[in-house]
């Protein structure tokens, strides 16, 4: 096809040509600049002659670029929702772990005080032996070191029995 050949331009689209070299000429431009203006124009909105033969070529490209770019951008989002699937999943086992954690503690403790009361009444039961005032006393240290035992945390008890022996220590000399 030689240049400047219309033939792959649609009826609508000379029609539409026609109109802007109309609207060109009545600005008071020249015949030619007003058909050049038209054509540019109507390429401009759709992108050349949409019949086939040549001009087709570069509408099919236009194409296959957007699909392209729908594509890729469709496959961007897929990933950011498997990424997402995949941190929450994570945060699942975080937070089972964390509860599996939280209970052992908790047994931890409760086999602490259990072993803290056995003490104590193997202590009273000893100081029963010795004498009716050393009972009285025995049991009362086994009723405190129970209670403060299951309600303190361990740096707390530890630091409680230090104090005890401090105390004891000094009584002593």
């Amino acid at each position: 096809m030689p240049r400047g050949d219309k033939s792959a331009y649609t009826d609508k689209q000379r029609r539409q040509a026609e109109h802007i070299e109309e609207s060109e000429r009545k600005e008071g431009r020249s015949e030619k600049d007003a058909e050049r203006i038209a054509w540019a124009t109507v390429n401009k909105q759709d992108g050349g002659g949409k019949r086939s033969g040549s001009g087709r070529k570069s509408a099919k490209k236009t194409a296959r670029k957007a699909t392209k770019k729908a594509v890729k951008k469709a496959t961007r989002t897929a990933t950011k929702k498997a990424a997402k699937k995949v941190a929450r999943k994570s945060a699942t086992k975080k937070a089972t772990k964390k509860v599996a954690r939280k209970a052992t503690k908790k047994t931890a403790r409760k086999t602490a005080s259990k072993a803290v009361k056995k003490t104590a009444r193997k202590t009273a039961g000893k100081a029963t032996k010795k004498s009716a005032a050393g009972r009285k006393t025995a049991k009362k240290a086994a009723k405190k070191t129970t209670r403060t035992s299951t309600s303190r945390s361990t740096a707390a008890t530890k630091a409680a029995r230090t104090r005890a022996r401090k105390r004891n220590g000094a009584a002593a000399s």
